[in-house]
């Protein structure tokens, strides 16, 4: 029999359900708030909305058509686990968007406030995109080509997504032949990718500690022992008023984890001096990974280099 890692599958779950939770709030915020309402969204839901309004071909039926054509690309690139997982995001939005065409067939909902409509609708679009990408998967269309691109370059993913469905927001003016729905649209991309930023990043943030306390060992000790098992580093210090020497333990967490180290270092010492900054970037182990483009070609190149310059050496050697 096949052992099941019980924790593995839990989170393979939650990925799904979450997926799942996203596409709901993303496909509410389309069809209840934009579609109606001839405001333009991005990627390949604006592609689907300029062809209804044009042709009145379904969305549903246009949008699972053209991640089709995407999602054959990104099986190569991101590999099958992430393709998976779209795959049920797009299956997940298609359903979801059918269901929501039946409940909210016309503008119901700010009949007159195009405006508070955009922004509504935008707020539950980036929630819905934030969803799907913080738990490996995605909706389709230009998530794809954010995906893509944030797997080799650390770029905010918002501004991928931004910058690619511009020119679809753009197209929308050949079909409504309105400059302010286009600008309503301009909007709702500026509101969705700040909002997807938020929601993706939420989990990523990360804070530096610097402690100063005569207890620095037994505070390094519990924190080294206590899940997650962060690490610190002591470095010599001397206080320019008193003179003294002292120690200060630096220390890089979640901003999640901020309240446990607090915790943490109250128990010990709570006339411990600590300052708490956000950092932009951490990278390393426990932390996010390196995204810079490698060069393959110049990688051989000093591979070679060096196995040569070791043959030598070695025929060198032989021969003395």
């Amino acid at each position: 029999m096949i052992a099941v890692n019980k924790k593995a599958l839990y989170r393979e779950l939650t990925d799904y359900v979450m997926i799942g939770i996203g596409m709901a709030f993303y496909s509410l915020g389309w069809v209840a708030f934009y579609l109606p309402n001839h405001i333009t969204t991005g990627g390949v839901a604006g592609l689907s909305s300029i062809i209804f309004w044009g042709t009145h071909t379904p969305v549903q039926i246009t949008y699972f058509s053209l991640n089709l054509i995407l999602l054959a690309i990104a099986l190569k690139v991101l590999g099958f686990k992430f393709c998976l997982k779209t795959i049920y995001g797009v299956l997940m939005m298609t359903m979801c968007v059918s269901l929501f065409r039946q409940l909210f067939p016309n503008p119901t909902i700010l009949r007159d406030e195009p405006f508070m409509a955009c922004i509504i609708g935008s707020c539950f679009c980036g929630i819905g995109l934030g969803f799907g990408l913080s738990y490996h998967g995605s909706s389709g269309g230009s998530d794809i080509v954010a995906a893509i691109i944030n797997k080799y370059r650390d770029i905010s993913l918002g501004r991928v997504i931004l910058l690619v469905d511009m020119i679809i927001v753009s197209l929308s003016y050949l079909v409504l032949k309105s400059w302010e729905q286009v600008i309503y649209g301009y909007v709702g991309l500026i509101v969705v990718s700040f909002v997807l930023d938020q929601v993706v990043n939420m989990g990523k943030r990360s804070v530096q500690f610097l402690i100063i306390s005569e207890h620095y060992d037994e505070i390094c000790q519990r924190i080294t022992s206590t899940p997650p098992f962060r690490g610190c580093t002591m470095i010599d210090a001397k206080g320019y008023y008193s003179g003294n020497n002292l120690k200060l333990v630096i220390l890089v967490a979640k901003q999640r984890e901020a309240s446990q180290v607090y915790s943490l270092i109250d128990e010990i010492d709570p006339n411990a001096f600590v300052t708490q900054t956000a950092v932009s970037g951490v990278y390393g182990n426990g932390f996010d990974k390196f995204k810079v483009k490698r060069n393959k070609k110049r990688a051989e190149e000093l591979a070679k280099a060096v196995s040569a310059a070791n043959a030598n050496a070695q025929n060198a050697s032989a021969n003395e």
